[in-house]
């Protein structure tokens, strides 16, 4: 597998170099735009109905949120002005800052946060735990945001500010009255960029406009925290039919920022003196494959044991990451083993893979060679390489799959299926989430058994969110590390997930490009052209 791979690799280089397009274009380019290539295509731009990275991406452009992050993931004010709480810790009192205003023109008032909070709180995994402890949202005036809660909620800054998975994204109340899983088609937010509806092409390119009556923060830009200024007149994104093309338009100057730049194709981006390699997400990527419980096989934990007991997470981490081991860390863990609660557990059933022991739980299981339908999105490189070696190795184990090779979009759609996989459905699918969005147990979805209204695969565990009131409730972050432990312990017994590993996708921009903003988002404020 790792040989096929590697050979891809080479096609790619060997491409890039025969389409290269011509410096003369590139010197046509408007330097008043900022040309983007994104990690996947952008079909739906609703960030509550779709859990999808890049829908989440563009949402940073033109939605903002009541709180940020900065690099040591402290909540920071960015809509509000500041916060109280009452001594008994049951009432919040948000303040919002003066001159919000949407893109329509019309201000930003708390009932559209109220709206907002409450569409996020049915749909993210933190959101439902959050809304589940609200007595009551008010709105005593039009910059006032109070939160009653019936219990407690220490984290509630933290829920509000997470850059992970479903950000808190305000939007106006009009369109916030949407039921959650139901897509918003018009975009209208308050952030420092306005969507161009009408150059949209779903899954091909998108374009932004500098929103002039946005009102940045005067602090330093961190993460997404502080001024988000937009010097940029416009942002387009364009989608590349390959990997290649993409390395070839960013050596010629066509496009300044490419997101996601494939593993095979870093060596030759080094070498070349206008492009600069960076990090990306400081925080990492989880890989991992996730398991629908609704049908057979793997609504029964001996299955999803055996491929847990099988994984060889070098064997995934390699090939997503060209066998760069700067590049991946073994982690047997559901949280990002670079953040304090990312340990194995003990005993660590990961530690010594066993195709026999894999073979006879499977047995063990009653599998009766029903077909296992796994998922392969074509189109994203960070992703393919985990179905095709799934693949391999379930068939290994002795499991009848049939991949299903399609688009990343398509993917998407039949993941929220909840038919049966001769129907539409599905039974397995390899996925990576950011390390920032499942780095805490309130919102790690790979984790919580919140069942029908949880992540795709409909985990089921009253145990498990026992654990998590109990993880929200407590004082003190040692006791959270030890219930957060105790979380952990549970999953590996249940299996809802089997996690890959953990791995870091570089990006890669024009060295003409300054002021980035690294953290857990590709965001485009506070870049300039030099």
């Amino acid at each position: 597998m790792r040989q096929l791979i590697t050979r891809r690799g080479a096609l790619l280089l060997g491409g890039a170099a025969l389409a290269a397009p011509s410096v003369s274009r590139a010197q046509r380019i408007d330097p008043r735009v900022l040309r983007f290539v994104p990690q996947a295509a952008l079909s739906i731009t609703d960030p509550v109905s779709s859990l999808a990275s890049v829908a989440v991406n563009h949402s940073f452009y033109v939605h903002d949120t009541l709180y940020g992050v900065d690099a040591q993931m402290r909540p920071k004010p960015q809509m509000a002005e500041g916060h109280s709480l009452s001594d008994d810790g049951l009432t919040w009192t948000i303040r919002l800052r003066e001159g919000l205003l949407f893109h329509d023109g019309e201000p930003v008032r708390s009932r559209d946060c109220v709206a907002s909070l409450r569409r996020w709180c049915s749909r993210d995994t933190f959101g439902r735990t959050l809304g589940a402890a609200v007595a009551e949202w008010q709105t005593p005036d039009d910059r006032t945001l109070l939160i009653k809660l019936s219990r407690p909620f220490p984290l509630l800054l933290e829920a509000l500010a997470k850059p992970g998975t479903s950000p808190a994204f305000v939007m106006p109340e009009r369109f916030a009255a949407t039921e959650a899983t139901k897509p918003i088609t018009e975009v209208v937010g308050c952030g420092p960029y306005r969507f161009v509806a009408d150059e949209f092409v779903p899954g091909t390119r998108a374009a932004y406009r500098k929103f002039d009556r946005y009102r940045p923060r005067d602090e330093a830009p961190e993460w997404t925290s502080g001024g988000k200024v937009a010097h940029f007149e416009r942002v387009e994104w364009i989608v590349m039919p390959d990997q290649a093309t993409a390395a070839a338009a960013l050596q010629a100057g066509e496009v300044d920022w490419w997101e996601q730049v494939g593993a095979d194709l870093i060596p030759v981006l080094r070498r070349h003196r206008d492009v600069t390699i960076g990090n990306g997400d400081p925080g990492g990527y989880m890989g991992v494959l996730r398991f629908n419980q609704l049908h057979p096989p793997f609504n029964n934990v001996k299955a999803r044991e055996a491929v847990l007991v099988a994984i060889q997470q070098a064997d995934f981490m390699g090939a997503v990451t060209n066998s760069d081991e700067t590049a991946y860390r073994i982690c047997h863990s559901f949280f990002p083993c670079t953040t304090p609660y990312g340990r194995a557990p003990t005993p660590d059933p990961m530690a010594s893979p066993s195709m026999e022991r894999a073979k006879a739980l499977l047995k063990e299981s009653g599998y009766a060679g029903e077909k296992v339908v796994l998922l392969n999105p074509s189109d994203f490189a960070s992703i393919t390489p985990f179905a095709l070696i799934a693949n391999d190795l379930l068939q290994r184990i002795g499991f009848n799959v049939e991949l299903v090779t399609t688009d990343w979009g398509s993917v998407l759609g039949r993941v929220a299926q909840r038919r049966p996989p001769a129907e539409g459905g599905w039974n397995v699918y390899p996925v990576w989430w950011t390390g920032m969005g499942i780095v805490t147990p309130g919102q790690n979805a790979l984790i919580r058994g919140q069942g029908d209204a949880g992540w795709a695969g409909w985990y089921d565990s009253k145990p498990m969110e026992a654990l998590n009131d109990r993880w929200l409730s407590v004082p003190t972050e040692e006791e959270r590390m030890r219930i957060g432990a105790e979380m952990q312990d549970l999953a590996f017994r249940d299996v809802p997930t089997v996690p890959l590993g953990q791995f870091f996708i570089r990006t890669a921009y024009r060295k003409s490009l300054t002021g980035m903003v690294e953290g857990p988002r590709p965001v485009p404020w506070n870049l300039r052209r030099a």
